[in-house]
C-alpha cells in the first residue's frame, strides 16, 4: 500500500483541552437511579453508601484527536474487590473503591483543535436536554457537535466560518496572530462566544427548547431531550468599545441576561517599563442582549496587574470572577472586590490599601484552575503543584481569599471538574489523571491519613501498578511531597474549615512531547529475520515529557512475546487448551481456587495433519497421547469445555467425543446411519465448530449446520438438526455461537419484551451438585449471499437479520425495523457502498465469524468477521430505541431462509445496532495466495489484558482497553498457524502459538509495557528533562 504524502503512524496523546458535559445522557437520566459497576455474576442487594449525582462525560482533545469518555464508578459493597475484572487504584473513598474512564467515541479530524467548550443546557439536574460541544479551528472556524443515539457518535449541527473575502475586514490587514480562536460558553447555555483574530468577538445564540430549526434541509423540532443548538450568530467589534488588546474573556453566573467579562489592556507594557507602568489591565462586564444585539457596559474594574492573563468565573450563590495573575489573585463582582498577593514580586499601586499576602510564596503564571465546590477552587501551577483557593464568604459576599497548599501532581495543560466528586488533570507533558476528591468539614481521625492517601493499590504487584495506573503518580508516590493529594492546613475562619482528600482513579498515557528520539535493535532481536519480521527487531527510544515528568519512552511498532521455551513441531493445524474440573471429589488444591479464572489448564491438544497429540499441562508439558481416550487417529477440528468445565468435547472430521479428563464418556459419529452410501460425504464431514456451553455448533463441508445439544444433568450430548435450516437454499460460509452471561444479559435489552424470549438463562444444577449459569445462547450464521442472521438457541427463532453483511456497512440494522438510522447522506453512501475496493461483491465471502462480550457491567458485545481476501470487519454493538417507525427501511431484500415477516414481532432485536470500528489494520497479503487463512482466538486474560488474537499471514493482537480496540501486530515470527492461551504453574497468563516455520513457542506478554496506546510503550521515569541522547551499538 502506498501513500502520496505521509501516513500517521502514531496519533497525538498529549491532551491540550478538556471539558465535562452531559453529552450522551441528560442530567434527568441519572435522577431515577445512579448505576454503579457491580459484579458480573451476582446481583447487588446492598444500598449505595452515597449518591454521587449525575456524572457528566469527559471530552478531551489532543492535536486533531477528539475523544468522549464516560466515568464508570465501582461502588464498595464488600464483594466487588473480589469480583472485579480489573485491578483498581486508590482504595475506598466515599463508598467507591474505584473509577475508570471508558471510551464512548473518538474521532481523527482534519485539523488541530485550538479551543473547546461545552455549550451547557443549564444547571437543572431534572433537565432532559443534553449539552453540545463547540470546537474552534484555525483560523476562524467553529463547529458545534451533538451526540446522536441512532449512529452512536457525534454529528455536526452547525458550522461557522469567518474566513475568506467576506470576512477579510476582521483581520485588519494582519495575517498572523499570537494565538488562535478562543471559545467560551454561558453557564446557563443561552449563548457562546468566540474571540477570533485577537479582537472581534462572535456571539453564538443558542436555540431555545420547543423551537423548530432547519437542519440538513429538513425542519428539526428541538424537544425537551434534544441537545443545545446554535440558532444564529453576530459579531461584536470590541475596538468600537475602546478595547485594543484582549487577553481573555468569560461568561459569569447570576444574571438574567448573559454577561461576558473581558480582560484587556488599554496600553500594553513590557519588562523594561514595569517600574513605571505595571497596572495596565482592565476587566469590563458587558450585558449581552441577543435580541437587540446590544451589549452595554454594566461594571468594570481598573488598575489590575499587567501580568493578569486568565479569568475564572465563580459559581452561583457567590458569582463574580477571579482574575489570575502571575503574582496575585483578584476577585471582582459588581459590588465587592478583594485581592491576595502570592509572593514578594507583587507590586502594589501607590496610595492603595495593603492587600493580604499568602502564607507561602508561589507563582501562578501558566496555571490552570477549576472549582471543587462553589467556594473552593483547585489550581495546578506551572510546576505541577496543587493549590486550594477558598473564597471566605458570608453566603454571598466574599470577604477575603485564602490559599493553601495541597500536594504535587502532573504538569497540566487543562483541568476540569467532572460532577461533584471527580476532576481531570489533562497534560501535554505527562500522563493525564482522573482524580476523585472528598470534602470534610473536620480533620479525619486517622493519624495516618496522609500515608493512606499516598499508598495506591498497595497489594497490587509493581508490574501491574506500572501498567494500570499513571507512572507519573508512581513517581509521586515515591516522594513524601508528591501526589498524596492531601491537605490538612488549619484555618481560623469557620467557613474555611473544609478539608479535601484526593486519590488517583485512572490515567491516560502520554508519550509526548518528544525532544529527541533514536531507533536501534532490541535486546532479543532476530538477526535472521527478513521482510515484515525484520521490522520487529527495532524499537524507538524517545525523550519524552518535561521537568519532573521527563521520561524515556521505549516504543515498539509490533509485539515481540517473551519466549519461555520453543520446540520444533511439523504439520500443526491447530492447538487448544482445556480445563478439567473433576466431579469425583475436590482435592486440597482445588479448594484453594477462589476464582474460575485462576484454574490451571489440564490438557493441551495439538492437531497435526494425520493425527492428534495430547499433552498434560501440569508442572511440565508431558505427552499422554497413548494413555488417554482422545481421538488421536486423525486431526482435530475443535476442542473445548462443556458443563461447567466438567467435560471436554473434541470435534474431529466425522464425529465428536465427550471426555471426563482422560476418560471418554460418550462418542458420536456423523452420518453412520445414512442409507445412501454413494452420496457425497461432504454433508458428514466437519469443516468448523463453535463451542458455547452446553452447545456445539458444527458446520459441514457442504455448508449445512448441525447443533450438538448438551444435557448438564447427565453430561451427554445429542445431535439436533435445526428444522428451519434443513431446507435452506443458501449454504452457510461462517457460523459461531455467542454466550450472553451475567445477571443482566446484554442482548435482552435489545427487545422490548425480552422476558418472553425462550433464551432466558437458567441456573443448571448437575448431578454432582455443582452450580452452573449457562447464560443466553445465540447462533450467528453468515450465508454465501452475504446475509447475516442471529438465531435464538435452541429454538432457532431468527431475532436479527442483516443483508449484504460482507459489503462492510458502517451500521448494521435489523431488516424488520421500519425506521433505520437517520444518517447523513454521505454516511448513507458509505453504508451502502462496498468497502472492498474494486473486488466484486459476489466474490467476497466471510470465512471467520466471532461475537463476544468481555467482562464488565457496561461492556458491549463485539462482532468480528474475516473475509476471504483477508479484510477484517469489526463491529461494536449498541442499543437504540426508535421513536417513530414510519420511515422506509434500507434496501430490504426479499426474506429468505428463516426470515418470515409473519414472525416479525417485538421479540426480535429491533433495538440492536452495530457500529463498524476502524482498526487501521488488514490481514490480507500482497500476493494472491494468502497461505494460512486468518483465524480468531478469544482470550480473557493474557498478561492482564483481554481481547482476541488473529492468526494467519499477518498475525495481530486486538486488545479491548476502555471498550476500545487497540490493534498491535506481531511480526517477529511471520505467519502464525495456530494460537491458544495457557495458564499453568510455569506460564502464568501466557499463550502458545505455532509458526508456519514449524516451531511451537510458549510465551508471555512483555511485562512493563502499556498496550492501551497506538504502539506498545514502556515509560522509564527519570524526573528530569532530556536534551539529547545517543544509542551505542554493542558490536
Amino acid at each position: 500500500m502506498s501513500y502520496a504524502a505521509f501516513k500517521m503512524m502514531h496519533w497525538a496523546t498529549g491532551i491540550e483541552n478538556c471539558a465535562a458535559g452531559f453529552i450522551t445522557q441528560s442530567p434527568a437520566d441519572f435522577a431515577a437511579h445512579i448505576p454503579p459497576i457491580q459484579a458480573d455474576d451476582m446481583e447487588s442487594e446492598w444500598p449505595a453508601k452515597r449518591r454521587f449525582g449525575p456524572i457528566p462525560n469527559l471530552v478531551v482533545s489532543a492535536g486533531n484527536v477528539v475523544e468522549v469518555y464516560a466515568v464508570r464508578i465501582h461502588e464498595d459493597d464488600g464483594r466487588s474487590s473480589q469480583l472485579s475484572s480489573e485491578p483498581l487504584t486508590g482504595g475506598v473513598m466515599d463508598g467507591l473503591y474505584g473509577a475508570r474512564l471508558e471510551i464512548v467515541c473518538h474521532y481523527r479530524l482534519h485539523g488541530n483543535v485550538e479551543s473547546m467548550v461545552i455549550l451547557s443546557a443549564g444547571s437543572d439536574d431534572r433537565s432532559k436536554r443534553r449539552d453540545s460541544i463547540v470546537l474552534a479551528f484555525q483560523d476562524a472556524k467553529l463547529v458545534v457537535l451533538e451526540y446522536d443515539d441512532a449512529s452512536h457518535g457525534l454529528r455536526t449541527t452547525s458550522m461557522h466560518c469567518f474566513e475568506g473575502p467576506d470576512w477579510q475586514f476582521l483581520k485588519r490587514g494582519r495575517e498572523s496572530f499570537p494565538r488562535g480562536t478562543i471559545v467560551k460558553a454561558d453557564p446557563a447555555g443561552r449563548c457562546g462566544g468566540a474571540l477570533v483574530y485577537g479582537l472581534p468577538m462572535v456571539i453564538l445564540k443558542a436555540a431555545q427548547a420547543d423551537q423548530v430549526l432547519a437542519v440538513d434541509d429538513e425542519p428539526t423540532f428541538l424537544g425537551p431531550s434534544a441537545s443545545v443548538r446554535i440558532e444564529s450568530s453576530y459579531i461584536i467589534n470590541l475596538r468600537d468599545l475602546d478595547m485594543k488588546h484582549v487577553k481573555d474573556f468569560t461568561f459569569i453566573h447570576g444574571y438574567i441576561e448573559p454577561v461576558v467579562v473581558i480582560l484587556h489592556e488599554r496600553e500594553p507594557t513590557w519588562a523594561g517599563r514595569i517600574s513605571w507602568k505595571h497596572h495596565t489591565c482592565i476587566i469590563s462586564a458587558l450585558s449581552i442582549s441577543m435580541t437587540l444585539k446590544q451589549h452595554p457596559l454594566i461594571w468594570s474594574a481598573v488598575d489590575l496587574p499587567h501580568n493578569a492573563y486568565k479569568l475564572l468565573p465563580v459559581p452561583s450563590r457567590i458569582g463574580g470572577v477571579l482574575v489570575i495573575c502571575a503574582n496575585s489573585i483578584h476577585y471582582h463582582s459588581q459590588s465587592v472586590s478583594c485581592s491576595l498577593a502570592l509572593n514578594n514580586y507583587y507590586t502594589q499601586m501607590e496610595n492603595s490599601p495593603d492587600i493580604p499576602k499568602s502564607n507561602f510564596n508561589v507563582e501562578l503564571d501558566a496555571a490552570n484552575a477549576t472549582w471543587l465546590s462553589h467556594d473552593v477552587a483547585v489550581f495546578s501551577s506551572k510546576v505541577g503543584e496543587l493549590l486550594l483557593l477558598t473564597l471566605v464568604n458570608d453566603g454571598r459576599v466574599v470577604q477575603r481569599l485564602d490559599l493553601m497548599k495541597s500536594k504535587a501532581s502532573v504538569l497540566t495543560s487543562a483541568i476540569t471538574t467532572i460532577g461533584s466528586s471527580f476532576f481531570f488533570l489533562g497534560s501535554r507533558l505527562g500522563d493525564s489523571l482522573l482524580v476523585q476528591f472528598s470534602c470534610e468539614n473536620s480533620l479525619p481521625s486517622s493519624l495516618h491519613a496522609k500515608e493512606e492517601a499516598a499508598d495506591f493499590d498497595v497489594d497490587t504487584p509493581f508490574p501491574k501498578k506500572l501498567r494500570r495506573m499513571s507512572s507519573d503518580a508512581l513517581q509521586d508516590i515515591g516522594s513524601s511531597e508528591e501526589l498524596s493529594l492531601y491537605s490538612t492546613a488549619p484555618n481560623s475562619s469557620e467557613s474555611t474549615q473544609k478539608f479535601f482528600t484526593f486519590t488517583v482513579r485512572d490515567s491516560l498515557i502520554n508519550v509526548g512531547p518528544l525532544k529527541d528520539f533514536a531507533y536501534g535493535l532490541r535486546i532479543n532481536a532476530n538477526n535472521n529475520a527478513t521482510g515484515f519480521a525484520k521490522q520487529s527487531n527495532y524499537e524507538l527510544v524517545c525523550c519524552s515529557g518535561h521537568g519532573k515528568n521527563g521520561a524515556l519512552c521505549v516504543m515498539q511498532h509490533s509485539i515481540r512475546p517473551e519466549l519461555i521455551t520453543e520446540v520444533e513441531l511439523q504439520g500443526c493445524k491447530g492447538i487448544w487448551t482445556v480445563y478439567h474440573k473433576s466431579s469425583r471429589g475436590l482435592s486440597v488444591d482445588n479448594l484453594k481456587i477462589s476464582k474460575e479464572d485462576d484454574e490451571f489448564h489440564a490438557y493441551l491438544i495439538i492437531s497435526l495433519e494425520n493425527r492428534t497429540m495430547v499433552l498434560e499441562t501440569a508442572d511440565d508439558l508431558g505427552e499422554v497421547t497413548e494413555s488417554v481416550d482422545y481421538y488421536v487417529q486423525g486431526s482435530t477440528i475443535a476442542a473445548g469445555n462443556l458443563f461447567g468445565r466438567r467435560r471436554v468435547v473434541q470435534i474431529f472430521s466425522r464425529g465428536a467425543r465427550i471426555l471426563d479428563g482422560s476418560y471418554m464418556t460418550q462418542e458420536l459419529a456423523f452420518g453412520v446411519n445414512d442409507s445412501d452410501h454413494y452420496s457425497s460425504t461432504d454433508s458428514f464431514t466437519v469443516s468448523s465448530a463453535s463451542i458455547a456451553d452446553p452447545y456445539v455448533l458444527i458446520k459441514m463441508v457442504d455448508g449445512s449446520i448441525q447443533l450438538l445439544v448438551g444435557d448438564p444433568s447427565t453430561c451427554t450430548i445429542s445431535i439436533h438438526m435445526p428444522s428451519m435450516l434443513a431446507n435452506s437454499t443458501d449454504s452457510v460460509c461462517a457460523c459461531t455461537l455467542y454466550t450472553d452471561k451475567g445477571p443482566d444479559p446484554w442482548l435482552r435489552k435489545a427487545s422490548t419484551d425480552a422476558w418472553l424470549s425462550t433464551g432466558v438463562s437458567e441456573a443448571i444444577v448437575s448431578n454432582d451438585g455443582s452450580f452452573h449459569d449457562q447464560g443466553d445462547i445465540y447462533c450467528l450464521l453468515c450465508y454465501e449471499s452475504g446475509t447475516l442472521e442471529v438465531f435464538d438457541v435452541p429454538s432457532f427463532k431468527c431475532v436479527f437479520s442483516v443483508s449484504k453483511f460482507s459489503s462492510g456497512k458502517t451500521h448494521l440494522v435489523d431488516r424488520s425495523v421500519k425506521e433505520p438510522l437517520q444518517l447523513p447522506q454521505k454516511m448513507k453512501n458509505n453504508n451502502e457502498a462496498s468497502v472492498l475496493g474494486k473486488e466484486p461483491l459476489e466474490n467476497i465471502k466471510v470465512v471467520e465469524l466471532v461475537m463476544h462480550r468481555w467482562s464488565g457491567q457496561h461492556c458491549r458485545p463485539f462482532l468480528f468477521a474475516v473475509l476471504n481476501d483477508g479484510t477484517m470487519l469489526s463491529y461494536h454493538a449498541y442499543l437504540y430505541e426508535s421513536v417513530d417507525n414510519v420511515s422506509k427501511n434500507e434496501d430490504v431484500v426479499p426474506p429468505f431462509n428463516s426470515f418470515d415477516p409473519s414472525n416479525t414481532s417485538t421479540s426480535r432485536f429491533k433495538n440492536l445496532r452495530f457500529l463498524r470500528v476502524a482498526t487501521d489494520f488488514t490481514a490480507r497479503e500482497e500476493s494472491p495466495n494468502m497461505g494460512t487463512p486468518p483465524k480468531i482466538t478469544i482470550f480473557k486474560n493474557i498478561g492482564g489484558y483481554q481481547g482476541l488474537f488473529l492468526s494467519g499471514p499477518r498475525p495481530a493482537w486486538l486488545m479491548i482497553c476502555r471498550e476500545r480496540l487497540r490493534v498491535h501486530p506481531q511480526l517477529c515470527d511471520g505467519s502464525v498457524a495456530a494460537f491458544t492461551v495457557l495458564h499453568n504453574v510455569n506460564c502464568n497468563r501466557g499463550f502458545i502459538y505455532v509458526t508456519t516455520q514449524d516451531f511451537l513457542k510458549i510465551c508471555q506478554l512483555p511485562s512493563g509495557f502499556n498496550y492501551d496506546s497506538c504502539w506498545p510503550v514502556r515509560k522509564v521515569y527519570i524526573c528530569f528533562y532530556y536534551n539529547d541522547f545517543v544509542i551505542f551499538s554493542t558490536s
